[in-house]
């Protein structure tokens, strides 16, 4: 089994900026597509970025000029740059992997699909 954990979140003054992480930790041979989902209280969780295998990235209208992401194959790791924080970007931000491969043995793998991290909070406020 694979385990996804985020860190990095906090409070923040609008303007200011964080570095969410999030690592998968399981003996992986693949990742496919990594994302950053957004919730904000009573409301839906939401696609931020997703950045897929070859390093291609994808954001939302909303954050696009604000927040960055990429990821490093070799550590199994996923990094959100958020910069230019508005109030409205505040809530819990989760970490999801679409499909993984993970060795069940020597030369066996097992695919594992629709993958999520325990959430960080962001608060963006004065």
């Amino acid at each position: 089994q694979v385990q996804l954990v985020e860190s990095g979140g906090g409070l923040v003054q609008p303007g200011g900026s964080l570095r969410l992480s999030c690592t998968a930790s399981g003996n992986i041979f693949n990742i496919n597509n990594m994302g950053w989902y957004h919730q904000a209280p009573g409301k839906q969780r939401e696609l931020v970025a997703i950045v897929d295998s070859a390093g291609s990235t994808n954001v939302a209208d909303s954050v696009k000029g604000r927040f960055t992401i990429s990821r490093d194959n070799a550590k199994n790791t996923m990094v959100l740059q958020m910069g230019s924080l508005k109030p409205e970007d505040s809530g819990v931000y989760f970490c999801h992997v679409d499909r993984l491969q993970l060795w069940a043995s020597e030369d066996v793998l097992n695919d594992q699909y629709d993958v999520w991290g325990q959430g960080t909070q962001v608060t963006v406020s004065s």
